[in-house]
């Protein structure tokens, strides 16, 4: 009886959890497809009808609507229940309806180490000044500090181009230029989510302004106007990678607890905007970590899906969980996908004991401070430099030592909170140098060292008859002494979780002590307790390689504006390097080892070679209808999705089912399951400066596959002229499962084009068969 009781206890239960679930609202988005309606009313009233069929009146369904988004693509975000959501979901005309969920921020020395330079002391100018004026760059972000130098109006700047057709939206707050032209703020998806901004304990702005200082940073990294005496480390010309393009915001992050959040309903309505305004390349800092949502249940992949059809280059950043592989995100083909490395530049720092025994450290300390030297143990249990176990001891005049090995302590930022309760002058933080950030704006001057010049430190003090002092700083800026670049330990590795036969990420650049612009009321480290008002700051993460790689889209669109996102993309890849500054291969952070392609993609970005890449792989509309045939998609849905097309162009023939995503004409070649000889077709086109050329192929093959190409050589007798040539793989040895990598590089004695090969061995069951 007991036992009967309990289940309909379990079972009523149930009930009445599916009964909550199925009134509990929640932000959905709604995605139809392209949009085909010239007018915005009409795409509008086509979205309430649809709304109105789940609710029991129009007026119901117009309330609960956040956005309908009418031009860069169809579709709508609206407050449903799961009920109305699956209805939704099982009309014809919806492709996917899916939560709107909250994303989270990946968070100019770089410049000249990628090869562009302000200098114009020759009669022609440098790329950086010469290309760019007509070209508008969109940042998604947390807004624009618009009184910053970056994003002054300089004397010379032209008209603002006549395909803008955006608008700046400040409440008076935020006043545009010519060069920052257009700024725009989404709140509705936020304040859905987490209700009314807090505009008191999190001091936001309800207009493009920004709080978290993360988009000001990202703005100047990516177009920020030429700013000359930027004083204090890392000084000198601060500037973007294309300081004369133009600057369009769209505020879709918003602080929270620290901390930038962005909803996906938000996003879209920023996307649809943009690609309305007239933007050419859009910026987009922030992701969610895997599990990563199917193909075209994310903002990221909708966006910029409609945005690349429409000509506009998206970038994003691939994330900060590295160093463990298969966690890269924003992994669509349509967009690029961006890892971050390091620049050659170091900061110096000495240490010295007791007037003689000296060491060197890497730190931002702007002057000299003196102090008696003592390890955590005085003051930590168990010497573990963490909040919880300080030891209610004052370190006052004090340095402490710290090793991060010690708990552990996983974050130096742990380390320092608990210097700071001990009332520490300063920290000597040691950890693997692999994994140690130099260039951050401390909240306590901290000095890191590795595990060795600690161990060193902590073995005088054992010796010391007396309690040493120990001086640290200043700190010093150096350029050109360490070899650079490698990629840092946080950045987010391939392969795709989402797609394994398209290689993630992309492309590297500089994405570790980024200076850039930062909003003078909001503290570099965003710490409470920390009052400081800077001008400049450093940064670090994807979310600062992102916007390099946007700069550098801008100044080969300027140059090409006839080119597509797909033809610039390759241009990007196809010139990429994979050698530090030494001339070795690219070292990966977190370890010791050569990277390989799902550390760096096809390598470490190189701007002036991606402006005169000589052949580019173009995508078209066939490739687009293969990948999506070959993720489930109908001929029905996919005719609804794109823009362009004919009847023939959207149909999955029954030759798809024998091709793979592997076959996507990208600029280099992913095999995730090698078993058998399989052959692949490359199409490239002569974008080159002569319409006359030929190119030869050579072939680094990867470990136990055999590589043939046919045709070896291209004859190319005009512009734009294509040629397809066909990759054969044949495994050579048997393997259960390993990843190999090699190249093919087409060479006409002036451009170098490069195509990575990443194969995936599993050979093993099918040879014993």
């Amino acid at each position: 009886m007991a036992r009967f009781l309990g289940g309909i206890s379990f079972a009523l239960t149930l009930l009445l959890y599916s009964s909550v679930q199925a009134t509990t609202s929640h932000v959905y988005i709604v995605y139809l497809g392209a949009n085909r309606l010239q007018n915005a009313a009409l795409a509008s009233s086509h979205h309430l009808h649809l709304l109105s069929k789940v609710f029991t009146s129009k007026e119901d369904a117009g309330r609960s609507m956040l956005y309908s988004y009418t031009y860069g693509f169809s579709g709508f975000s609206s407050k449903l229940n799961s009920t109305q959501a699956a209805s939704l979901a099982k009309m014809n005309q919806v492709i996917t309806v899916f939560k709107s969920r909250s994303l989270k921020l990946h968070t100019t020395r770089s410049w000249d180490f990628l090869g562009l330079t302000v200098d114009n002391a020759g009669h022609t100018p440098p790329p950086q000044l010469a290309y760019g004026s007509d070209v508008i760059v969109g940042i998604f972000d947390t807004g624009i500090w618009p009184e910053s130098e970056s994003f002054r109006e300089p004397p010379e700047a032209k008209p603002i181009p006549s395909s803008w057709k955006g608008k700046c939206v400040g409440g008076g707050d935020v006043r545009c230029n010519r060069k920052l032209i257009g700024a725009r703020f989404y709140l509705k998806g936020f304040e859905e989510a987490y209700g009314e901004l807090n505009r008191t304990r999190d001091r936001e702005y309800r207009s493009p302004r920004d709080r978290l200082g993360h988009g000001t940073h990202t703005a100047s990294t990516a177009v920020g106007s030429v700013v000359s005496n930027v004083y204090g480390f890392a000084g000198g010309v601060a500037r973007g990678g294309a300081p004369s393009a133009r600057l369009a915001v769209y505020k879709t992050c918003w602080g929270k607890d620290l901390e930038g959040v962005c909803t996906e309903a938000d996003i879209l309505a920023a996307f649809d905007d943009a690609v309305r305004d007239g933007v050419d390349v859009i910026s987009a800092s922030f992701g969610s970590s895997p599990p990563l949502a199917a193909f075209f249940k994310s903002s990221a992949d909708i966006g910029a899906f409609h945005a690349a059809e429409r000509g506009v280059s998206v970038v994003f950043s691939g994330g900060n969980d590295g160093p463990d592989p298969g966690l890269v995100q924003n992994v669509p083909p349509w967009a690029v996908s961006v890892a971050a490395s390091t620049m050659d530049r170091s900061f110096p720092t000495n240490i010295v004991i007791d007037g003689g025994y000296t060491l060197t450290g890497q730190s931002l300390v702007s002057q000299e401070i003196t102090g008696t030297l003592a390890l955590a143990t005085t003051y930590f249990d168990g010497g573990v430099c963490k909040w919880e176990n300080w030891l209610k001891k004052l370190a006052t005049e004090t340095i402490i030592l710290c090793f991060s090995t010690l708990g552990p302590v996983q974050f130096i930022e742990e380390a320092q909170a608990a210097a700071i309760r001990a009332n520490a002058s300063a920290l000597i933080f040691a950890a693997s140098p692999t994994k140690q950030l130099v260039e951050e704006v401390d909240v306590i001057p901290t000095v890191r060292v590795d595990i060795l010049s600690g161990t060193r430190i902590r073995n005088y003090l054992a010796r010391s008859p007396t309690v040493p002092v120990v001086k640290v700083g200043p700190s010093k800026t150096v350029i050109g002494e360490i070899t650079a670049p490698s990629v840092a330990y946080f950045s987010s590795r391939g392969p795709s979780s989402l797609s394994p036969d398209i290689l993630k990420p992309d492309i590297t650049a500089p994405g570790i002590g980024i200076l850039g612009a930062w909003p003078p009321k909001t503290p570099p480290t965003l710490l409470p307790g920390d009052h400081r008002s800077v001008e400049w700051n450093f940064q670090s993460g994807t979310s600062m390689s992102c916007p390099h790689v946007a700069g550098v889209m801008a100044l080969v669109q300027s140059a090409h504006p006839d080119w597509s996102p797909s033809a610039i993309r390759s241009a990007i890849m196809t010139t990429a390097g994979t050698r530090d500054t030494s001339n070795d291969l690219i070292l990966s952070g977190g370890s010791m080892k050569a990277t390989d392609p799902f550390d760096i993609g096809a390598g470490h970005i190189n701007p002036l070679k991606a402006m005169y890449p000589g052949l580019v792989y173009n995508t078209k509309t066939e490739d687009y209808v293969l990948f999506l045939c070959n993720i489930g998609y109908t001929d029905q849905q996919i005719k609804s999705m794109l823009l362009l097309h004919s009847e023939s162009s959207t149909t999955c023939l029954p030759s798809h089912s024998c091709r793979t995503n592997a076959d996507f004409n990208y600029p280099s070649i992913t095999i995730p399951s090698l078993r058998s000889t399989r052959t692949i077709k490359r199409t490239v086109s002569n974008v080159g400066p002569n319409k006359n050329t030929v190119y030869f192929v050579d072939i680094v093959r990867p470990v136990g596959v055999e590589v043939k190409i046919w045709p070896r050589i291209l004859v190319f007798s005009n512009c734009q002229q294509e040629h397809s040539y066909y990759v054969t793989f044949k495994p050579t040895k048997i393997s259960s499962g390993r990843y190999v990598f090699g190249e093919i590089t087409w060479t006409n004695g002036f451009h170098r084009v490069r195509s990575l090969l990443v194969v995936f061995l599993s050979n093993s069951g099918f040879v014993a068969k």
